[in-house]
């Protein structure tokens, strides 16, 4: 998918960038597979505000995607190439040799009247699914589970791959696009190919406008604020931060420090995404 630039009729304009969406080929969902979405701006089941800067922005219906892809050893055909609001990937409608129809994220490469399959019998083909098992070393692969059945979770963001690196003792070793590298069971599964729109990290809102349609409202620095406000705040002029390293607004540390606990799974993690082992 390219990128487009907008003419400079107004200052904000100047710069703006937009998805040509050269890969889109459906323009109207399939009302079967999609459900109204609340917005609940950033607010929990109290009320209370947990994550701040949400908040309107334009109404979406929410489409269902089959992380899962557990219907085995039935071939599917691709209707057509979609825009989804609620991801930076673009979906694939797909309609199983027995009519039911469900979405799936839509790898690089894969486009209508193209067939897709899931199971271990699969093709090492763009969009087919199979247990890790089964999929060559040195094969790029996108919304791997964590867990058997449990659906993909890893790689499901645009441009995003993970490579198989190596299977050995009923694990597979990936390196995730984070440059982390991890263990994940061989029983898990993983979808061929890489997702698409990968251009999307090249767009240039532009303008506040158009990051207020995404539902994100304005964010102050807190370097800006008084000090009974923020750590950050106050001083004579632009002042240092002040302390040791930044900060959020309630004082935990912030920006690289690391906030994942002790867990079980950490015996999993063989190098982080700084590229150092495990302390």
């Amino acid at each position: 998918m390219g990128i487009k630039k907008y003419t400079a009729y107004t200052p904000s304009r100047r710069n703006m960038t937009g998805s040509d969406f050269a890969e889109v080929t459906k323009k109207t969902p399939e009302k079967s597979l999609i459900s109204s979405k609340n917005s609940i701006a950033g607010r929990n089941n109290q009320g209370k505000i947990t994550v701040r800067h949400r908040g309107g922005g334009n109404r979406v219906k929410y489409r269902a995607i089959d992380f899962r892809r557990r219907k085995d050893d039935v071939p599917a055909t691709v209707i057509g190439i979609e825009y989804d609001p609620n991801r930076t990937a673009n979906i694939a409608l797909i309609s199983y040799a027995d009519g039911e129809k469900s979405y799936i994220l839509a790898p690089q490469g894969l486009t209508d009247g193209m067939k897709v399959m899931n199971g271990p019998k699969a093709e090492i083909r763009v969009g087919n699914c199979l247990p890790l098992s089964e999929i060559p070393v040195g094969t790029m692969v996108h919304n791997v589970e964590l867990y058997p059945g449990k659906g993909g979770q890893l790689a499901r963001t645009a441009g995003a791959g993970a490579q198989l690196m190596a299977k050995e003792n009923g694990y597979a070793t990936l390196r995730l696009p984070s440059g982390e590298m991890r263990m994940v069971p061989l029983t898990c599964r993983a979808t061929i190919g890489v997702v698409g729109n990968i251009d999307h990290n090249l767009i240039n809102y532009g303008k506040a406008g158009r990051v207020r349609h995404m539902g994100i409202r304005p964010h102050v620095r807190g370097s800006v604020m008084n000090p009974n406000d923020h750590p950050h705040g106050g001083g004579e002029g632009k002042a240092p931060v002040g302390r040791p390293g930044p900060v959020t607004p309630w004082g935990k540390p912030a920006l690289g420090h690391t906030t994942r606990r002790r867990k079980s799974s950490d015996k999993l993690i063989i190098r982080r995404k700084n590229g150092r082992g495990l302390k």
